[in-house]
This record gives structure tokens, C-alpha cells and sequence, in this order.
């Protein structure tokens, strides 16, 4: 494993030996991982080096897979009471004195549910994160409540789940399972995962896939037909258990975990927008939950007062809890309340303006909202060297940005005539070049990541509405809901969704900063008060736009108008582009 400092130990149990590798101090509170299938320990490789800096993080090779021995035979050797016999022997060997932190992903989880439920762990285990597996008995009584009860949507649910269980049927076939993964399943099986999953090269998968694959078929046939036609009754989980579901699993619907509460009486459930592999790739996600979620249950585990939900309460908390999102244009307006809906989400959020007191405050605010951890930075955005800085600090100091929001933009009004190459130049600058460079800087470093994230540039109605007076502002918002579609397009292949949000007529401060193009200081005084009565009398609030925003990420939205009127502007410009253009020749009552 290319993990530096890590040290490699033998642990006898049931006739057979396991190979476990431990990194970071012994005398830490300790952090188990365990692996599914047909993986090995090395899929938590980078999960487990960005833990070790806080915990004693173990991996082990579950038997028959990796360094670990086989049992002998292999039917029989592979239920999940003897699985259970393995965690506990790892268990007393690395943490004799304290109980463990579990962390599980495939079959990790699904057999490190039995341990989380069955009565002779109890004590061993101070927490246990879940991804991607279910408990076979939770299984087994979702099965039978919808077979009970068949209603259309339930009958949809079963007959979902069991399209995407394919894999498990076949794997209950004698012999071919085994034959094809010692053959050319096991030779493609790399370039499957990076073509299908993303799944970027490094020491995983090992060379000893085709074994630890054709030994780990007997996880499904000695365990998934028993379990599921008899599961238990007493599957109560007994320790704070965190489920972290990614929403692009395709073989495992988000459904298969309705009505999970009634067995775990503490549950945090967070989502993740990735698929089936997150442990290689969104593992820095994964190390911030994972650290937040086991460091809130480890005083519990020690006697103290019982952790019930370490997760945020927001409306979006189990999809950005955690997540880092930069915000431009955040001391007011829209770019505020954007911050605020993501700090209320439990992101952490870096609040970019070129008014240093208003992006302090939108920070300080933020935090007090729910968010985790936040920072302001003065920046202009049409400042290509301030930005690139910007870029290399928020890299360097607060991690690579998960939710880019691309929000600073400034009003120019007036006549084509009236405005001048100065006032072209100042609203390109900050409307459509502040955007590039955000696109570019942090766009880059999330593709570099390999782990996805999502940009939202914030465009406006004049996009596709046009109008005589707003000639320039609205050929920079045009542009940059191009540029958003043209990014949606090449930056899909790395998992990045780009949104344009238009908001349309919402009640912020840009009306009292707007310049009017070839009036006088007295006139444009008396313009920016008449837009700003206006635009209060209309009194969208900023808030709408925000949860707009966060909607936007969420369901990979590529152009989203928000106001009524923005909505409007959209459907005519498709339907009846004529009407616009006869509406843009009407003079504002101003």
C-alpha cells in the first residue's frame, strides 16, 4: 500500500490469519475500515492517509481476499457470525482497552452492520459509518413489508432494487463467477471501473483481484438467501450509526433505506452526489465525515452524554454537510443569502467580496447559521492575479472547493449610444471575465481532484430577454449563460455540473450601485432611487435565489430562471422569441 509509515501485523481467528495494517499512533482513539467486494484493503488508501493525522486508522483484508488466508473450505467459511469472530479479533488486537470507530463500505458495511446490532459487540464499537450496503436483515423486513403490502409504489421499489441486484444472482451461479473473474473479468475488471465509475489508477485494484473475487462470491451464497427470507427481529443498531448514501449508486437504490429509523435509534444520514466506488472517488468527502461524525461520538463512547445527531438540520444538510463552497459576491444580496442557505446546509463557506467588512460579516454570520467553519476573503474578481492567489490560498489553506458559486456582478444601464469603452470594459470585467476566472481557477482544481463538484454562475433574465436599456448588462449575462453551457458540456466527463441560475427582478442593493450610461450625477441619482422603489415594490427576496441555488446543485440544473417573470422571459424566448424582441423596443418607466 502506498501508505507511508504504515505498519503490517498478523491477527489469528477461526483457523485462518488477517492481514492488517495499522498507520498513525496507537494511543489514538481507533478508526476501522473495512472493505467490500471484490476490493481488498487497498480501496480505503486514500481515505486512511488523510485520517491518520488524527486517529489510529486500521485496515484489514477480510478473509480470503488480499494478504489474508481463505478458509477452508470455502463454502461455509464466509457467514457473517465468522466475519463478526474476525472484526472482534481485530478489534482486541489493535484496540484491546476501547472500542472502535467502524467504517464500511459494500460488503464492509453489510457485515459490519451485524456488528453494530448483535449483542456480543456490544461495548466494542463507538460508532459505525455506513456506504453503499445495506444490513441483509433491514433487507429481508423491506422486502416483506412490500410484498405484505403491494402497493403500485412499493411493487415499483421491489421491482427497482431487484433490477439492480442483477450481479447478485449471477454471483449465485456455480463456478462461473469464479471462472470469469480468473479470466477476463479480472484482466478488464480496471478499466470497467475507470470508464463506468471514474475511478482514478493508483494501487487499487491489486493483483490479487481475481482470487479475492472468486473467494468473496461465497459472501453473497453463504449469507444473502438465509438472511433474507429469515432476517431478525432484534436487528436493533446499538451504536450512533452515520449513512452515507451515494445518489448515483447503480446498485443500490436511495429507497432500500426508508424506514431505517425504526432500527437505528441514533441515525445521521448524509448524501453524496457520486456512484457506487466513493471510497476512491469522493474519499476527501468521505475523511471529512468521517472525522466529524466519529470525533462527536468519541466523548460519548467514554462516558459522556450521548451523541443523537451530529449532522446539520438544514433542508439540504445531507447532501452539503461538510462540503466546501465559495461564494462570490457575498457581502450582500443574493451572493449573502447564497452563503447563508449553505452555512444553514452545514457547508463550509468561504465568502468572496471586494468589500472587505461585508464579506467579514457574511463569514461571521455564517457560522453562527450552522456552517462549520468559515472565511471571508477581499478579492476583485475581475482581478486575473488576485484571483489566481485567491485560488492557490483557498487550495492551500481550506481544501479544493466542492461548490463553486460565481455570484459578483455589477448593473450598467443606458442606451447603446451613451455607453461608453469604459463602461463596456467595467461590466464585462466583473459580469462575464470575473466569472472565466472563477470557472478557470477553480474548475481546474476540481477536475485535477478527479472527485466531481458542481459550478453555478449567476446569469440573469436579460440573458434571453432583451432590452434597449441594458444593452451591455445584458450581453454579459447572455455570455455567461453560454459560457455555463458550453462548461456543462466539456466538464461533464469529470463529474462537474455547471448551472446558470437567471434570477430575474429581486429585491437586493445592485439597483443603488448601477451606473446609468450618458446621465448626469444628479439624473443617475434620481434613476437609482426611482429602479431601487421598483425593484422593493416587486420585493422578490434574495433568499428565493438561494434556494434556488442550492436546488440547482442538487438536481444538476442547467438553466434556472427564479422569478415568475424570469420563467416567463424563458418560455417566450423558446416559444415566441418575436414577442421579446417587440417588448425590448418599450421604453422603462423610469
Amino acid at each position: 500500500m502506498d501508505l507511508p509509515g504504515a505498519r503490517e501485523r498478523r491477527v489469528a481467528t477461526g483457523g485462518i490469519e488477517l492481514c492488517v495494517v495499522e498507520l498513525g499512533e496507537a494511543t489514538r482513539p481507533t478508526i476501522v475500515l473495512v472493505h467490500g467486494y471484490p476490493d481488498s484493503k487497498e480501496v480505503w488508501t486514500q481515505v486512511a492517509r488523510q485520517l491518520a493525522d488524527r486517529w489510529h486508522v486500521v485496515l484489514y483484508d477480510v478473509r480470503g481476499h488480499g494478504g489474508s488466508t481463505a478458509p477452508i473450505p470455502l463454502r461455509g467459511g464466509f457467514t457473517l457470525e465468522k466475519l463478526t469472530d474476525d472484526f472482534l479479533a481485530v478489534a482486541d488486537a489493535v484496540s484491546p482497552d476501547r472500542p472502535v470507530h467502524v467504517v464500511g463500505h459494500d460488503w464492509g458495511s453489510v457485515q459490519a452492520w451485524e456488528f453494530a446490532t448483535v449483542s456480543r459487540t456490544e461495548g466494542r464499537i463507538a460508532s459505525f459509518t455506513s456506504m453503499s450496503g445495506p444490513s441483509l436483515d433491514h433487507f429481508g423486513h423491506w422486502i416483506k413489508q412490500r410484498m405484505a403490502r403491494p402497493t403500485p409504489r412499493r411493487v415499483g421499489q421491489l421491482l427497482g432494487q431487484g433490477a439492480k441486484s442483477w450481479y447478485v444472482y449471477m454471483l449465485h451461479t456455480p463456478v462461473l463467477p469464479e471462472l470469469a473473474w480468473r479470466g477476463p473479468l479480472g484482466k478488464r475488471w480496471p478499466g470497467i471501473l475507470e470508464r463506468l465509475e471514474k475511478v482514478p489508477p493508483g494501487d487499487y485494484p491489486t493483483a490479487s483481484l481475481p482470487d479475492d473475487a472468486a473467494h468473496g462470491a461465497w459472501l453473497y451464497r453463504d449469507n444473502v438467501r438465509s438472511r433474507l427470507r429469515r432476517p431478525r427481529a432484534d436487528a436493533y443498531a446499538h451504536v450512533p450509526v452515520q449513512l452515507i448514501t451515494p445518489t448515483g449508486d447503480i446498485f443500490l437504490s436511495e429507497q432500500l433505506y426508508d424506514g431505517l429509523d425504526a432500527w437505528v435509534p441514533q441515525l445521521t444520514r448524509r448524501s453524496l452526489p457520486a456512484k457506487h466506488w466513493v471510497p476512491r472517488t469522493r474519499p476527501d468527502q468521505l475523511a471529512s465525515w468521517i472525522n466529524e461524525f466519529a470525533a462527536a461520538n468519541e466523548s460519548a463512547s467514554q462516558g459522556g452524554i450521548p451523541v443523537q445527531d451530529t449532522a446539520p438540520k438544514g433542508a439540504h444538510a445531507e447532501r452539503f454537510g461538510g462540503q466546501l463552497v465559495l461564494v462570490t459576491g457575498a457581502a450582500g444580496g443574493i451572493g449573502r443569502a447564497t452563503a447563508f442557505a449553505f452555512a444553514e446546509a452545514g457547508a463550509r463557506v468561504v465568502a468572496v467580496d471586494r468589500d472587505a467588512d461585508g464579506a467579514a460579516r457574511t463569514a461571521e454570520l455564517a457560522r453562527l447559521i450552522g456552517a462549520p467553519a468559515a472565511w471571508a476573503e477581499t478579492v476583485d474578481v475581475s482581478d486575473e492575479a488576485a484571483m489566481e492567489k485567491l485560488a492557490e490560498k483557498v487550495a492551500t489553506e481550506y481544501g479544493i472547493v466542492d461548490v463553486l458559486v460565481n455570484n459578483a456582478g455589477i448593473g450598467l444601464s443606458g442606451s447603446f449610444l451613451d455607453t461608453t469603452v469604459e463602461d463596456w470594459k467595467q461590466v464585462l470585467d466583473v459580469n462575464l471575465w470575473g466569472v472565466i476566472h472563477g470557472c478557470r481557477l477553480f474548475g481546474k482544481q476540481m477536475a485535477e481532484r478527479g472527485q466531481g463538484g458542481h459550478i453555478v454562475n449567476t446569469a440573469s433574465a436579460a440573458a434571453y430577454q432583451p432590452s434597449r436599456a441594458l444593452p451591455a448588462y445584458s450581453t454579459s449575462k447572455a455570455a455567461v449563460l453560454m459560457l455555463s453551457e458550453c462548461l456543462r458540456a466539456e466538464l461533464a466527463e469529470k463529474s462537474i455540473g455547471v448551472s446558470a441560475v437567471c434570477p430575474g427582478i429581486v429585491n437586493t442593493n445592485i439597483t443603488a450601485t448601477t451606473h446609468f450610461a450618458g446621465a448626469d450625477a444628479a439624473e443617475e441619482q434620481r434613476l437609482r432611487k426611482r429602479t431601487s422603489k421598483l425593484y422593493g415594490a416587486r420585493n422578490y427576496p434574495p433568499e428565493k435565489v438561494a434556494e434556488a441555488v442550492l436546488r440547482a446543485v442538487v438536481r444538476n440544473q442547467a438553466v434556472v430562471p427564479v422569478t415568475p417573470e424570469s420563467h416567463a422571459a424563458r418560455f417566450l424566448s423558446r416559444l415566441s422569441p418575436g414577442t421579446l424582441r417587440g417588448i425590448a423596443r418599450l421604453k422603462p418607466p423610469l
